[in-house]
């Protein structure tokens, strides 16, 4: 049965020599898997730009109750980014979403909500008024309520990871610029030291290692603290 649905990348890997596997969120659907013949040929009818990592489609797709492997009938790009494959920073903010979404997610797994919010999330990261410093915190904040273990305040999530800080002054200050990101979200315009700031992030990952069946080391993470320091 074909159906029609929204969806964001989240991966692909190779599948012999001119095919891909892509893993797509759709808002529909859920996480599914689709086999792209011929993507990485010349003569291919698909081009593989339109998997890149959170590329926004607009898809006709094929839905088969218990398939592993799903083909897609019609993919266009639905939200064409105008800064994010220009801009080396924001391209590496998008490959830490792409994973911290592939650690949240599984396959079949649906969520309306959570699509929307990422929708919304890359489009301001696509924004001239993207903090592109604070994004990485503020999506791993957002994004716990919608997986189902959002800290209600700073009080509690540090809480959660107290064992990991050792220096009471290095505490109240995450504290303090916790608050602010709670109340400001995306739109926080304060500046906050990037010595806080990586304390944040980091803590932000244990955070969400304590929460996820994947808490393995974060690939993109080193990349990420380089461009945002």
């Amino acid at each position: 049965m074909q159906k029609k649905t929204s969806g964001i990348v989240i991966s692909y890997i190779r599948y012999k020599e001119t095919s891909i596997i892509v893993k797509i969120f759709t808002r529909e659907l859920g996480l599914k898997s689709y086999i792209i013949n011929g993507v990485r040929s010349s003569t291919g009818k698909s081009k593989i730009a339109l998997y890149q990592p959170l590329t926004q489609l607009d898809l006709v797709v094929y839905d088969k109750e218990g398939a592993g492997l799903n083909r897609i009938s019609e993919a266009k790009i639905l939200h064409p980014y105008q800064l994010i494959p220009f801009d080396f920073i924001r391209s590496g903010v998008a490959m830490f979403v792409a994973e911290a979404l592939a650690k949240s997610i599984y396959e079949n797994y649906q969520n309306d909500a959570l699509y929307d919010f990422l929708e919304a999330a890359m489009m301001h990261l696509d924004s001239k008024d993207c903090r592109l410093s604070l994004f990485p915190i503020v999506f791993l904040l957002e994004m716990s309520s919608y997986l189902g273990f959002s800290p209600s305040d700073s009080a509690s999530f540090f809480d959660e990871i107290m064992h990991d800080i050792n220096s009471p002054a290095q505490l109240l200050e995450e504290k303090k610029a916790l608050d602010i990101l709670f109340e400001n979200s995306f739109y926080c315009k304060k500046n906050i030291p990037s010595s806080v700031r990586k304390g944040l992030l980091d803590h932000f990952l244990i955070f969400y290692s304590q929460h996820l069946e994947d808490n393995g080391s974060w690939k993109s993470i080193k990349v990420l603290r380089q461009l945002i320091s």
